[in-house]
């Protein structure tokens, strides 16, 4: 081989060596994206379970708030139409007894 060619190869070796450094820059900076975007999916995957674990915790306050209420009316619809009952009877009571 003549000194030429030589240099030549020596020249050609060294530009496949800055390109690969300069892929491997890329490369790591790829992977440092790869890594923040996984982050930032963690992050949104812990937000939405704990979003999901209040919303069940809000239904099932709701569906005990529900269940109470629906005991509270079960006790007090029957004493209103009572009362009501009561009422209708002591009006009619008051104007038959001014015939």
């Amino acid at each position: 081989m003549t000194d030429e060619q030589i240099a030549r190869l020596i020249a050609v070796l060294e530009e496949i060596r800055d390109h690969q450094r300069i892929h491997l820059e890329r490369q790591a900076e790829a992977l440092a994206l790869q890594r923040e975007q996984l982050a930032l999916v963690n992050k949104h995957q812990e937000r939405a379970e704990k979003l999901q674990a209040r919303a069940e915790a809000m239904q099932e306050k709701s569906a005990r708030m529900i269940a109470g209420s629906r005991k509270v009316l079960a006790f007090v619809l029957p004493i209103i139409v009572l009362v009501v009952v009561i009422l209708i009877v002591y009006v009619a009571w008051i104007i038959l007894r001014r015939w």
